[in-house]
């Protein structure tokens, strides 16, 4: 066998190696993330042994008794709507870091946390939103479609201008400014009720969790998952440089359009059923690419599981801060983000 045939094979062999071990890597943070899920229905003021949490589980929600209606309705929509906004938040902001190339990209950049609250703020504030809809869900809505409308409006603002990557950041920044001093304005109007309200539903709460809201969520991760997983390889190809990218054939603009619409509404929902939570779509990209690279077949996937297990940890600490409260998910996740995004990107040299 010729060295060139016996260098090919190793190369082969060596990135077979590179699959398993990312493989391996996916079915770690999916265990881990399970048993988060789990650590998290079983938390709270009454405490419940795992396995009774998993009898109960496999018993379904007819079996009945105190037991049920704790798990079932208390405390798996909790759970549930952590794992989900979770993966939503960190793959958002994974799509958005690779098509704005720039690694300090969240959901929010552009403004989406911003509108969401204002529209929110003026639901609670000044009980103005979309027509016909439900008084129960007049808050999300209204901060879904204020997100919704915000990425609409930059997208229009960037054809309108031929703007690239760096017009469009900027656009963000000045509606980021431009939203908060609206709702700056909506509370220094409310009422102190009213401003309360809007105070709450800012720092991000789980316990707004419902199963119909649940199943929305669902829907929309559903919606954008298989579209990200086409995606992928022309993702990829785009971390190489745009120029790099229409060597290849890819539509950069397209492929950009693309996964922005993907980011409003898988951020969007979010946004409109928990709050604003920070942190989880910056932290859990950047966890998974020191995980398993650029590849987005696995560097996606990895970013949604992070930002699950990330969301999940921060639901079960937030109920044990302080016993017997549950604190605000938004101010849990800031708490733990900052040092564990500091120790991300401070160990990133180390990392082989």
């Amino acid at each position: 066998m010729s060295a060139a045939v016996m260098e090919v094979a190793e190369g082969a062999a060596g990135y077979r190696r590179l699959l398993l071990r990312r493989g391996a890597l996916l079915l770690a943070l999916s265990l881990g993330l399970l048993a988060a899920f789990l650590l998290d229905v079983a938390t709270g003021p009454a405490r419940l042994p795992l396995s009774t949490v998993l009898d109960t589980l496999l018993a379904g929600r007819g079996a009945g008794g105190p037991l049920s209606v704790i798990v079932w309705d208390v405390r798996l929509p909790y759970a549930t709507m952590a794992v989900l906004v979770g993966a939503a938040l960190a793959l958002a902001g994974a799509e958005m870091q690779t098509v704005l190339d720039n690694p300090l990209a969240s959901p929010f950049t552009l403004g989406v946390s911003s509108a969401a609250s204002l529209g929110a703020a003026l639901a609670i504030v000044l009980g103005r939103g979309i027509p016909f809809v439900p008084a129960d869900w007049l808050v999300p809505a209204n901060a879904f479609a204020f997100a919704l409308a915000a990425m609409l409006l930059l997208q229009f603002l960037s054809r309108l201008r031929g703007a690239g990557v760096q017009a469009l950041v900027l656009f963000g920044i000045a509606l980021v400014f431009a939203f908060n001093a609206l709702v700056a304005l909506i509370q220094f109007l409310a009422t102190e009720q009213a401003l309360q309200q809007l105070v709450f539903w800012s720092m991000g709460s789980l316990a707004r969790a419902t199963w119909d809201k649940i199943g929305i969520l669902a829907a929309a991760l559903a919606l954008a998952v298989p579209f990200s997983a086409r995606a992928a390889w022309r993702l990829t190809a785009l971390r190489l440089g745009e120029d790099r990218a229409r060597s290849f054939g890819v539509d950069t603009n397209a492929t950009r359009r693309g996964a922005l619409l993907r980011v409003s509404l898988l951020a969007g929902v979010s946004v409109a059923f928990v709050g604003t939570i920070g942190f989880v779509g910056l932290v859990g990209p950047h966890a998974a690419r020191l995980l398993v690279g650029e590849d987005h077949r696995f560097f996606l996937p990895a970013s949604a599981l992070c930002g699950a297990l990330l969301l999940s940890l921060s639901s079960v600490a937030g109920k044990l801060v302080v016993p017997g409260l549950l604190v605000p998910i938004g101010i849990v996740t800031a708490l733990i983000g900052v040092p564990v995004f500091l120790a991300l990107v401070l160990g990133r040299g180390r990392v082989a």
